[in-house]
């Protein structure tokens, strides 16, 4: 699908142990995403950060964090970002979720 222009980047800051009926909840956001058609999903993993509670998640071994942060990024354009908002919003009971205005450049892929 051919994809330039205005866009919407929407982000979504959570723990990696965070659960969406019993599956990981970064990966049941990736797969409805997939599954409503939109663009494109990445989710990163964060070696240290903290949140609402302030608490310190780290992947240093002699912390032996389990909660790392996780970010998951979902680009398409600004109507499908806006019907996928209530399903976020449904899913994600703590966390944070931002959106941005972005200029799609390039969107390509390989035939084949």
């Amino acid at each position: 699908m051919p994809l330039q222009g205005p866009g919407k980047l929407l982000s979504v800051y959570l723990g990696e142990s965070d659960k969406w009926h019993h599956q990981p909840l970064y990966m049941a956001i990736v797969e409805r995403a997939r599954r409503e058609g939109l663009a494109g999903a990445t989710v990163i993993r964060g070696d240290a950060g903290f949140g609402a509670h302030s608490r310190v998640h780290t992947a240093n071994l002699l912390a032996l964090s389990a909660d790392l942060p996780i970010v998951i990024q979902l680009v398409d354009t600004a109507e499908r970002i806006e019907a996928f908002r209530p399903i976020l919003d449904e899913m994600v009971q703590e966390g944070l979720v931002t959106l941005q205005d972005v200029e799609i450049v390039s969107y390509r892929h390989r035939k084949g």
